[in-house]
């Protein structure tokens, strides 16, 4: 029987066992197919240059993390898949088989599953790729023309990518079995993660784990500026590495401890499931600190896409806070502007503030914008009786100032204490930072800081005093009319050095933050069903090693129930324990983007790590059906 003939009837007697592999790596095959025709899409045209150019670098980005994402899982799918195999395929050494066939034995099979998984993601991928838009503009919130069929450029680039990834680990795995001995096939099935470790490196492990990983929480909520962006790489590796050692070390020694008391081990019929959750964690610690780090991913992508969602409708609330602008030192101009507003339309809102511009020579601060402006607290406090505006900071005091920022989408400088403003030689100490719009869209173009009503007064004769006059209208529909009346007024008073600022209510320039969110819902989906086929896989292939095991236990008479609740245990510990140090991890990972953020995320992450348990406890149930049928203790 020629080889190819033999794996094609291996594959198919295996395909059932093989499932679960191939819809893991079609799913993958699937979700980057839809990416890559959003790139090739010219669907998001109609919404602007700018906007399409951040969407299309959105998705590159988002490309390239499914990329890094697709060699790591079928790295670790083809690993599985070979430790399955090398047992069996091991027999055939002694029906005369060199390891060169045996390896070209295996080979042929993975193809075939690397080919099967290829061609049911590239056909599934096309026929939900209208559906996959749906969903990603329904989301987003965008009226947009769909295609319902993917392009081919999208499917060859998808195809290229996967293969070459693909044989490379496929051929991976042939190199390791021509080097493989006879006794390393047979036994590799046994071998898997499994290493044997005494109490003091477990308890050197869980030493530097934890404090591993306590570090790198601590990076991840330390405040800076410059210096975010490398404690924010640290705190991603650091904590890696400490749950890597956390279920490498101090979980392997907790369990370690409860076997070792009777009270516990023999009080609640324990002794079956925590000596084999023992065995189960020495075994494949790894893959459970892959899927914690993997559903800590998943729960912080999808705390991203929610925050991400109100800071839009934050941000567009922000910016429509006034529908008009005018900064001049003209005192007729409020009389003025609103004959020209109202010729158009009623105004809805209304208010002004004195401003006063420094030459930036008199300024020194930390901050990026080039122009910075000062109001005193009074006249603050008066705009937001006239607006309505929350104002609950007190009067800055002599050597004091306050700011009043723009509301960042994310931001880098997340360091508000201890920071220092010298104007004109003398220094102040900023006790706060605000983003309530009180000055509407100018807070976008300078710095604004609050001074006392005596400060401000003393610093008058040093700049240049305007009014901001501030209107928001009632007809948006006349906005462009009366943009153009104030755009004749502004032009009859250069005189007064007069600025004008209009924000269309119908601008769409923010809209790729609508696609953000709902990229980020996405690969939460890819992130937590990676991590639920992952667990699945492993439990899959456990219970085959399981069997025996049971068999022998059932013959000495132990109840299936007490079976079946043993592997329940196991089960729900696996799960459990990737879950408990992902919502821990959880807590910092949130509160990190809450701070990029300025504001407190920790609703939003209670409802993604709640999320998350309902689709892992759906993964959970699935995988104790199949542990207990393939384990032969459901019957």
């Amino acid at each position: 029987m020629g080889i190819i003939r033999l794996a094609v009837l291996n594959f198919k007697s295996g395909f059932k066992n093989y499932l679960s592999l191939v819809l893991s790596l079609a799913f993958t095959v699937l979700v980057f197919l839809n990416f890559q025709n959003i790139l090739c899409s010219d669907a998001f045209e109609e919404l602007g240059t700018r906007n399409r150019e951040y969407i299309n670098m959105l998705v590159q980005m988002t490309s390239f993390i499914l990329g890094c994402f697709m060699v790591f899982f079928i790295w670790y799918s083809t690993n599985v898949f070979l430790t399955r195999r090398k047992k069996e395929i091991g027999i055939y050494v002694f029906m005369g088989l060199s390891n060169q066939k045996i390896g070209r034995l295996y080979l042929a099979e993975i193809i075939l599953i690397g080919f099967s998984a290829l061609g049911v993601g590239l056909v599934l991928g096309m026929l939900v790729s209208g559906l996959f838009q749906m969903i990603l503009f329904a989301i987003s919130d965008l009226a947009v023309e769909i295609r319902f069929w993917p392009s081919l450029k999208a499917a060859l680039v998808t195809g290229g990518v996967y293969l070459a990834i693909y044989m490379v680990f496929a051929g991976k795995g042939y190199v390791n079995i021509v080097r493989s001995s006879v006794l390393e096939m047979i036994s590799a099935a046994k071998q898997n993660e499994y290493v044997r470790q005494k109490y003091p490196a477990l308890l050197i492990k869980a030493v530097f784990g934890t404090g591993t990983l306590t570090y790198g929480y601590a990076l991840a909520m330390k405040e800076g500026r410059a210096n975010v962006m490398g404690n924010a790489l640290g705190a991603v590796i650091l904590v890696t590495v400490g749950v890597y050692l956390l279920f490498g070390g101090l979980i392997p020694l907790i369990f370690q401890t409860l076997a070792g008391r009777k009270l516990f081990l023999y009080g609640g019929g324990h002794t079956l499931w925590i000596n084999s959750m023992i065995f189960r964690i020495k075994k494949n610690y790894r893959t459970y600190a892959m899927v914690s780090v993997l559903m800590l991913c998943s729960v912080t992508a999808l705390a991203m896409g929610f925050a991400m969602k109100g800071r839009y409708d934050n941000i567009v609330q922000f910016e429509n806070t006034y529908t008009f602008q005018l900064l001049s030192t003209w005192t007729e101009m409020d009389k003025k502007a609103r004959e020209q507003i109202e010729k158009e339309s009623p105004i809805l809102l209304s208010s002004q503030i004195p401003i006063l511009s420094l030459d930036p020579s008199l300024v020194k601060t930390e901050d990026f914008y080039s122009r910075h402006a000062f109001v005193a607290y009074s006249s603050l406090r008066q705009l937001a009786l006239d607006t309505g505006l929350e104002m609950d900071f007190p009067e800055p005091g002599e050597d004091e100032v306050y700011k009043i920022s723009h509301l960042y989408l994310l931001s880098l400088i997340t360091e508000h204490n201890n920071i220092k403003v010298e104007v004109n030689g003398k220094t102040y100490s900023q006790t706060g930072d605000s983003a309530v719009p009180y000055l509407g869209y100018l807070q976008e173009s300078m710095s604004f800081y609050v001074l006392n009503d005596r400060e401000y007064e003393q610093l008058r004769p040093l700049g240049e005093e305007l009014t901001a006059y501030n209107y928001r209208i009632g007809d948006e529909e006349r906005f462009m009319q009366a943009r153009e009346n104030l755009d004749v007024l502004v032009e009859d008073t250069k005189e007064y050095h007069t600025m004008r600022v209009a924000i269309d209510p119908k601008s769409n320039e923010i809209d790729w933050i609508k696609v953000l969110y709902s990229i980020c819902i996405f690969m939460f989906l890819v992130f937590i069903l990676a991590s639920g086929s992952i667990l699945f896989m492993k439990v899959y292939n456990d219970a085959f090693e399981e069997k025996e095991r049971y068999g022998i236990l059932k013959k000495m008479g132990i109840d299936k129930k007490i079976l079946r609740r043993s592997a329940a245990m196991e089960l729900m510990a696996a799960y459990g324990l990737s879950f408990l140090v992902m919502g821990i991890s959880s807590l910092f990972s949130v509160g990190a983007l809450g701070k990029m953020m300025f504001t407190s995320l920790l609703e939003v992450n209670l409802i993604s790590v709640l999320v998350v348990f309902v689709i892992l406890a759906v993964w959970y149930f699935l995988s104790l059906q199949a542990y207990e049928r393939n384990a032969g203790i459901d019957g």
